[in-house]
């Protein structure tokens, strides 16, 4: 049986001297799309960034793929594979479409599939035509797709998404969706944060609750959002 793409194992995390995450145990299987949902604040963020190397993590282990990351860099977690797209779509905005992707390019280690150019443009057909523009002229969804691009560029295994709807038209987050599928048909996995209830039981296949920390209940979707407490209190919009 093959390792998760990810395992968390009793992850505490800080911030400071503050504790964001408490014992934290999830696994992400490989190839699945795993959506994190909880309530502002309860540590779906700091979730993702303890993946990424981004949060002081002083107990517990971060495993992808079975290799063990933790305390890790995050550029060395990026190497083993992980991609991050934060929530506040980071682009360089004194830098054009074209030249965004080429500071995400990377050649895979693991895999001889490589995300081109022309490859993330079929993805996203709107930035092709924007090549030249300046990424900090892009609209919020632009910006948003760019940032998934050139994520793309640096040809992860697995993709970290922190809350991708947030802000967006409803014809964005409808193409969001539709790319977190893309991307679990090319072979990826997709762990996201997301409060979108709608836009997460729409494109995800798994499902985990957190709630101050800690997961409360993980499972296929289906089993989640049949559980009356938990679509009571987390899945009614």
């Amino acid at each position: 049986m093959n390792a998760p793409a990810i395992r968390l194992s009793g992850i505490d995390a800080y911030y400071g001297t503050a504790q964001a995450l408490f014992g934290l145990d999830l696994e992400v299987p490989e190839g699945s799309i795993t959506v994190l949902l909880g309530r502002n604040g309860a540590g779906k963020s700091t979730t993702l960034k303890a993946a990424m190397g981004l949060v002081d993590v002083r107990a517990g282990r971060v495993e992808l793929a079975g290799a063990d990351v933790t305390g890790a860099a995050p550029y060395q977690v990026s190497r083993a594979g992980l991609g991050y797209v934060p929530e506040t779509r980071r682009v360089f905005a004194g830098l054009n479409v074209d030249e965004n992707l080429t500071v995400g390019e990377r050649r895979s280690a693991y895999d001889s599939r490589v995300w081109s150019r022309e490859r993330v443009f079929d993805l996203f057909p709107t930035l092709a035509g924007m090549r030249g523009r300046l990424a900090g002229q892009l609209s919020g969804g632009e910006q948003q797709m760019l940032t998934i691009a050139r994520t793309l560029m640096g040809n992860p295994r697995i993709v970290l998404l922190d809350e991708p709807s947030e802000g967006l038209a409803p014809v964005i987050v409808q193409q969001i969706a539709q790319t977190i599928g893309t991307l679990a048909d090319a072979g990826l996995t997709v762990l996201l944060s997301e409060q979108n209830v709608r836009f997460a039981t729409h494109v995800a296949d798994r499902a985990a609750v957190i709630e101050r920390g800690r997961i409360l209940i993980s499972g296929p979707i289906e089993e989640i959002a049949a559980n009356e407490s938990v679509r009571e209190a987390y899945l009614t919009p």
